[in-house]
């Protein structure tokens, strides 16, 4: 189905951007969301080319009263929710023994309050008009889809990035629990977990040959992957293409979950271009 309209939190730059950028060439209708206000309406105006196809609104996710602007001003610019990519997120450093309540604190208001808010009032949206329909016997003719931007982080864990690790961990299990909770209506909910992508994170690594080695040796496919590979996913899962899928989360890693020791160097070809 074509000229859905969607919201993608943390749209500015990334994955966010990737995400928003595929589903414009898909043939819909975007809402890119973030705090990056300058960064933000550049994205929008790039992806908008002069049309009415994407737009920016700003939002802190964690505040209750920001993200139910974000959903008037969708409301108000294409008068419907089909779709969501909670992808807003923040990775501070910092383990048991040295982190912050603060940072602690900030991490899950972002990675997890954040999806939470923001899934709770797309969903109810969503429910509503489904329980303002007189047939209600083909959900599928208008399907409602969420992802949620986990980690591999949810399986496995960074010892210095405890409040990162655990947030992902509860969006896993909020996936889960929001499927089922959903699934009556029709309504799917699946999850994205990325290994290492190439992104403003990773900037410091990249350029770094030890670190890629290092990166190398736990990815079976040896570099790390494009936002764009990321966002596919993003479209499938909103797609008819995935209309019995949901409780679930994808990996993208590279094959990394899968491994249970380190990949030798391949040193005939670099490891990431």
């Amino acid at each position: 189905m074509s000229d859905q309209v969607f919201i993608v939190t943390g749209a500015a730059r990334g994955i966010g951007f990737a995400c928003a950028q595929r589903l414009v060439e898909d043939g819909h209708r975007v809402v890119l969301a973030d705090q990056d206000t300058d960064q933000g309406y550049r994205a929008g105006e790039e992806l908008a080319e002069g049309t009415d196809r994407a737009v920016f609104v700003e939002c802190d996710v964690s505040d209750k009263l920001q993200v139910h602007n974000l959903i008037a001003e969708t409301l108000g610019a294409f008068g419907r929710i089909d779709g969501l990519v909670n992808n807003a997120g923040v990775a501070m450093k910092g383990g048991a023994l040295d982190m912050s309540v603060e940072d602690f604190d900030r991490n899950l208001a972002v990675n997890l309050r954040g999806a939470f808010l923001v899934s709770k009032a797309v969903a109810k949206h969503m429910v509503k008009e489904i329980e303002d329909r007189e047939d209600r016997s083909r959900l599928s003719d208008r399907p409602y889809a969420i992802v949620n931007m986990s980690s591999i982080n949810d399986t496995v864990a960074i010892p210095d990035y405890i409040a990162y690790t655990v947030s992902k961990g509860g969006l896993l299990q909020m996936t889960k629990a929001m499927a089922l909770e959903l699934a009556p209506y029709g309504i799917r909910v699946n999850a994205i977990g990325p290994g290492s992508v190439k992104t403003d994170m990773l900037d410091g690594v990249v350029g770094n040959e030890d670190a890629m080695d290092k990166i190398a040796a736990r990815t079976p496919l040896g570099r790390v992957a494009l936002p764009d590979e990321v966002a596919s996913v993003a479209s499938f899962l909103l797609s008819e293409d995935a209309s019995y899928i949901t409780g679930q989360c994808i990996y993208v890693d590279g094959g990394r979950l899968a491994l249970n020791y380190t990949m030798e160097k391949r040193r005939s070809r670099k490891s990431v271009s």
